[in-house]
């Protein structure tokens, strides 16, 4: 079947607040959406299915089971494979108008800009404090909206940034809300998080995506919105502008953007991942490691003895051969770090050691 733009979109056309014009410049508009996961995944099928015209999607993950209760535009057969290669391919059986194109990797300060260059609007679809930093400090270099989004639990937040004002200003940016990065900040996977609250969320981004486009309502711009599932309730904080283009620029020439949390790791505690391949490798070398993960349902190339939460995580209740080099590993390498301080602390002499940047820099 191949609808016509009336046909698929006439729900759409028919508000006289958007029309033909307003579904037009839909059509004219290039987004880009960052993260292709639980915000990222919804937001980016929401907006080919309003009729964005391109839409490019950047993600480095594959899909893991943990992720359908909800990421609910994957499905069991695709476990295994790249998020954003899946989604481009569900995209494209129901959006015929929408040009859409991913990269399967991460963006860092290195790509950022090539990657925000030719669109329109970007959309932060992350869980990484270090990407939302990386995003917001590039997107007001370049003068780029950025539509803003993020989880903790049942709360939710959403905000429009860097967005032109009259006078030739621009409204707030993330370090208006938060001028750091904070170092003990869980993502979802370490909090958990309610799959409503992520739907939710990520259709507030949408809405907001689709009034700066068309020109219609009023966006969140200069405020933050916040909402609770659980009482359902929500908030706007206000925000003003302290944080400028010359300063942010600035930050950029010297930020890392690595987890704030990983920067004050000790460098004896930590191990790289093709230091442990290569001893994994080695038979007598592999007997000799004991390795813990700290996360329960890790994706994990290699076996391990242990699967300790890092919440249940009790030294006194390890017990512990010191001829063994123990090695922690998480998702990121920051849970395990915790970890990895606790059982030093309480054995300073035993070898133990943390995956630097977890199993996501496990290649």
């Amino acid at each position: 079947m191949k609808p016509t733009k009336n046909q698929l979109f006439k729900r759409q056309i028919t508000l006289s607040e958007i029309g033909k014009v307003g579904q037009q410049k839909l059509q004219n508009a290039s987004v880009l959406v960052v993260g292709c996961g639980g915000l990222g995944s919804p937001i980016a099928v929401y907006l080919a299915s309003s009729g964005i015209g391109k839409i490019h999607l950047i993600d480095f993950d594959t899909v893991d089971v943990s992720n359908l209760h909800r990421q609910v535009f994957y499905a069991l057969d695709d476990v295994g494979h790249p998020k954003a290669a899946v989604l481009s391919e569900f995209i494209k059986k129901r959006a015929p108008f929408t040009e859409v194109t991913f990269t399967n990797k991460p963006i860092t300060k290195e790509n950022v800009f090539e990657l925000i260059e030719t669109v329109d609007i970007v959309v932060d679809g992350t869980d990484s404090l270090p990407t939302k930093y990386v995003l917001n400090d590039a997107c007001v270099i370049k003068k780029k909206p950025l539509v803003y989004g993020s989880l903790y639990k049942f709360d939710g937040y959403v905000s429009v940034f860097n967005v032109l004002q009259e006078g030739g200003s621009y409204s707030s940016n993330l370090r208006d809300a938060f001028p750091k990065m904070a170092t003990d900040i869980p993502n979802c996977e370490e909090a958990g998080t309610l799959n409503s609250i992520v739907g939710i969320i990520a259709t507030q981004q949408v809405n907001e995506v689709l009034k700066i486009i068309t020109g219609i309502g009023k966006p969140l711009t200069n405020e933050l919105l916040i909402y609770n599932s659980l009482q359902n309730t929500q908030l706007k904080m206000k925000l003003k502008p302290t944080f400028f283009k010359e300063e942010i620029a600035e930050i950029f020439k010297t930020e890392t953007y690595m987890d704030a949390a990983c920067i004050g790791q000790n460098p004896d505690w930590q191990i790289s991942a093709s230091e442990l391949k290569k001893r994994l490798s080695l038979l007598a070398q592999s007997r000799s490691i004991e390795i813990i993960a700290v996360l329960d349902n890790l994706k994990l190339p290699f076996e391990v003895q242990q699967t300790i939460p890092i919440h249940k995580f009790n030294a006194d209740e390890i017990s512990v051969d010191k001829s063994k080099t123990y090695v922690m590993v998480c998702q990121k390498g920051l849970n395990s770090y915790k970890a990895t301080e606790k059982l030093k602390k309480r054995y300073p002499n035993l070898k133990v050691l943390n995956l630097t940047g977890g199993i996501s820099n496990y290649k």
